[in-house]
């Protein structure tokens, strides 16, 4: 009897070592992953500062080349490293982003199944990947063309999403919209008095969602915006600055609250 007690308690004893050494792993991954997250939001707001310095490097160029300034051969050599600059931190925001531990940002059984039978119910606009907790809304569905305008279809379906985050398994979560666009330059002018730049119409495009969300009981405080302009493709653009569907997007992100 006294062999079968010492037994337990030695079971009990490895089992307690197992479970604290598991829950410390678990927790040295979650501080991994957090610094790593931390990491990748540094990066994306490197690339798009350099966006931004980039597109005001170019009209540069184009205004000297135009009136034969001296500094255009200096102006293109800035250009081709801030480029250079601007692909080599992209790619490793990809691996890194690859590499985060724990799967990424899996959700909860219970609301991953709620986003996916919202995206099923939209399936022409919107896509869901399950395994980063990312929905995915087509812009030409989502927005009138060459505006930030939310069309009239797609209201609905910005709607229906803000009561599955505001459920009980939607509501510990944070949001995040992300916009993309193609390559193809902001070329309208009436498009250009509120958009100078295809980096400026993401953001844009964007904080609309936002609004709409805001407007549906979604707490501001879960919310931010980010805009990417042309600069994350999911796809090849086609040649000659012509632009792909699939890139023109808005992402939505569901993180745990206060990532």
């Amino acid at each position: 009897m006294r062999t079968f007690k010492l037994t337990a308690v030695f079971i009990s004893f490895l089992c307690m070592f197992f479970i604290t050494g598991c829950t410390d792993e678990l927790q040295d991954c979650r501080i991994a992953n957090d610094t790593q997250r931390k990491r990748i939001s540094q990066l994306e707001a490197d690339v798009q500062a350099g966006a931004l310095e980039l597109d005001t490097l170019k009209r540069k160029l184009a205004y000297c080349q135009q009136t034969g300034g001296v500094e255009a051969e200096t102006l293109q050599q800035k250009i081709a490293a801030l480029e250079e600059d601007i692909a080599k931190k992209n790619e490793l925001i990809a691996s890194m982003q690859k590499n985060l531990m724990l799967g990424g940002a899996a959700l909860p059984a219970e609301l991953n199944t709620l986003l996916e039978d919202f995206a099923k119910a939209n399936s022409q606009m919107v896509s869901f990947d399950s395994s980063r907790g990312i929905l995915k809304f087509k812009s030409d569905l989502l927005f009138e063309k060459g505006s930030d305008k939310v069309a009239t279809s797609a209201v609905e379906a910005v709607k229906s999403l803000c009561k599955v985050v505001n459920s009980e398994e939607g509501s510990k979560f944070d949001i995040i919209v992300a916009g993309h666009t193609d390559d193809i330059p902001v070329g309208q002018p009436e498009t250009l008095s509120k958009h100078p730049t295809n980096w400026h119409l993401s953001v844009h495009r964007g904080i609309s969602v936002l609004n709409i969300m805001a407007a549906n009981q979604v707490a501001q405080k879960r919310m931010s915006v980010r805009g990417f302009g042309e600069y994350r493709p999911v796809v090849d653009n086609l040649p000659g600055r012509k632009g792909n569907p699939q890139n023109r997007r808005v992402e939505i992100y569901i993180v745990p609250a206060e990532t």
